[in-house]
């Protein structure tokens, strides 16, 4: 998959993934604007090119009290986001190329304000759904909120992933509707967080193309 051309789509003012973008973006503001005065500290998981956090934050006043991590595997969508922070002029955007999926990129953020799991549930078998989803009562604070992403195409796993969040201590916030042509959920954390242990894999992201081809649960194009 060339995940660089997958983001094109954003290009376009009427595509799905500009209007999902939007969606995620709301979410993002109303997390800053209800957060509690002093430091904030966000991370992102599979951050793609950056737009959802980067383009809200440019803006917000809010900016200059957050510390953001964004980690991407993918070396030239991560240079888009790190350029694109830089033209921000948000210094304290760090944008790691490596694997998401290890813990060893947020112990030093974590608990965070806002965490951002973007484009993540579409791309991986739903085990990992899970794990990800129970990873998270150690990534965000108490009160912090988590934003995320998920296809509703058959099987529509959008239910569940909002039952293994309210099983864990999540109380929903904000979930699109199901007719949007895509999910996305918020869901803030009421429960205490554990400690976030290193060398820890949240996830196997394996594509939504490839979980198409093998029919499991992360079928239908756009997933990321």
């Amino acid at each position: 998959m060339d995940w660089q051309a997958w983001h094109d789509a954003y290009d376009s003012p009427d595509s799905w993934l500009t209007r999902r973008l939007r969606a995620v973006q709301d979410r993002i503001q109303d997390a800053l604007d209800a957060a509690p005065p002093g430091p904030l500290r966000v991370v992102s998981v599979c951050a793609g090119q950056g737009r959802d956090l980067v383009e809200v934050l440019a803006h917000h006043p809010r900016r200059d009290d957050v510390r953001a991590r964004l980690v991407e595997l993918d070396h030239e969508n991560a240079a888009f986001a790190r350029e694109s922070a830089h033209r921000a002029g948000l210094g304290q955007v760090d944008v790691v190329t490596g694997d998401a999926s290890l813990t060893d990129h947020y112990l030093d953020l974590a608990p965070a304000d806002l965490v951002l799991v973007c484009g993540v549930f579409g791309n991986i078998v739903d085990a990992d759904i899970e794990r990800t989803v129970d990873v998270c009562t150690r990534l965000c604070r108490t009160g912090g909120t988590v934003v995320w992403t998920r296809n509703r195409h058959a099987p529509d796993r959008v239910p569940l992933v909002c039952d293994w969040f309210e099983e864990r201590g999540f109380e929903r916030m904000w979930l699109s509707d199901p007719d949007a042509g895509f999910g996305v959920g918020a869901h803030r954390f009421t429960g205490e967080p554990d400690e976030l242990t290193s060398a820890q894999r949240m996830f196997d992201f394996i594509g939504y193309d490839v979980l198409k081809a093998a029919g499991e649960g992360g079928r239908g194009a756009g997933s990321r």
